[in-house]
């Protein structure tokens, strides 16, 4: 029985002949009202960053953290609204470099390690025992490393997007797959390559943004970035496209992904979130996935199901990689929902 959304659960059945279709018209989980913080600032983690965090809903309630993609794509204003407010404690924050953290779209002491460690930082500053963790896309590869070095610090996991960060999946969005599925954005994407440079487009832009000319170092962000929003909605939206042609928005993402991306997340080996399981196996944990994902294909996300069985593995049909498409949206939201539960506990 196919799934669609409304306001309310129905079954609907269409008489075709001799026989009938079915499909189930299921209730849409929405976004929780926008609720403004009871606490924000800024924690300095060394090296010369300092982290923007803030804190919603519940004061004393069950702690949930919202890690957010890119890496350099900075926490939003809907992070927070993932999560019902008379239970959660809601913490967002943007990663080094990233949204409002400071210095802007730096990529100094900046990798994977560190950002796991600002993690645990943050939540010492902030005396959390143990946090739900909520992660999708690089958010995801991000909850799965620090889940794996600090189990006992993570009540729940619940992963979107699932992004691995190894070679293949590198390949498929930066030089051949996702461009055959939206070739007219991948030509846009190509065009500030010259052709001789074309076999390694990753590196080919890593030099650019890197460029000592700020106008080469801008229009490499605005292409790198407007590619990626191309591909993050199954249906493409006005405002996501305005977000991610944003100068500043784009200099941040564009720059720290690419110098993760090149450095192979800064992971001892490529399958070593994969190998790593076992340390979080115990964990309760969410993984929704839309099947017709462009940034962070399906196929992932169905290696870390079959490592990791015992987490709750959900397909949403209709979706791509956006966290706001309506049938991730609600399983998303069904999860958090559920681990409510947890507060009891």
């Amino acid at each position: 029985m196919d799934q669609f959304f409304c306001k309310n659960d129905v079954v609907v059945e269409i008489p075709t002949g001799r026989n009938s279709y079915q499909f189930k018209v299921v209730k849409e989980k929405t976004l929780y009202p926008q609720l403004d913080p009871f606490d924000h600032g800024y924690l300095d983690v060394g090296n010369g960053h300092s982290i923007y965090y803030e804190q919603c809903g519940r004061r004393d309630g069950l702690p949930a953290l919202f890690v957010h993609g890119g890496p350099g794509a900075g926490g939003d204003l809907n992070a927070r609204r993932f999560f019902d407010p008379s239970t959660y404690r809601i913490v967002v924050f943007d990663q080094r470099g990233a949204g409002r953290s400071r210095p802007a779209a730096s990529t100094d002491a900046n990798t994977t390690w560190h950002l796991v460690r600002d993690m645990e930082l943050l939540r010492g500053h902030l005396k959390i025992g143990r946090w739900l963790v909520f992660g999708g896309s690089w958010g995801s590869t991000l909850s799965l490393a620090y889940a794996q070095q600090h189990p006992s610090a993570v009540s729940a996991l619940v992963l979107r997007g699932i992004f691995l960060l190894r070679r293949k999946e590198l390949t498929w969005f930066y030089q051949e797959g996702a461009s055959a599925l939206l070739p007219e954005e991948w030509n846009k994407f190509l065009a500030l390559i010259p052709e001789e440079e074309r076999d390694d487009m990753l590196s080919a832009y890593h030099k650019r943004l890197f460029s000592p000319d700020p106008e080469m170092r801008l229009k490499a962000a605005i292409a790198w970035s407007v590619w990626e929003g191309a591909a993050s909605f199954l249906t493409p939206r006005a405002e996501q496209k305005s977000l991610f042609g944003k100068q500043s928005f784009a200099l941040a993402l564009a720059r720290i992904e690419a110098h993760f991306f090149v450095n192979d997340g800064f992971f001892l080996s490529e399958g070593q979130l994969l190998e790593g399981v076992d340390r979080i196996r115990h964990i309760p944990a969410v993984i929704v996935q839309g099947r017709h994902d462009i940034v962070c294909p399906m196929e992932t996300a169905w290696e870390l199901h079959k490592c990791w069985p015992e987490a709750d593995f959900r397909v949403v049909n209709d979706a791509g990689h956006s966290a706001y498409e309506i049938g991730v949206m609600n399983e998303l939201i069904n999860a958090t929902d559920a681990f409510r539960k947890l507060a009891a506990g």
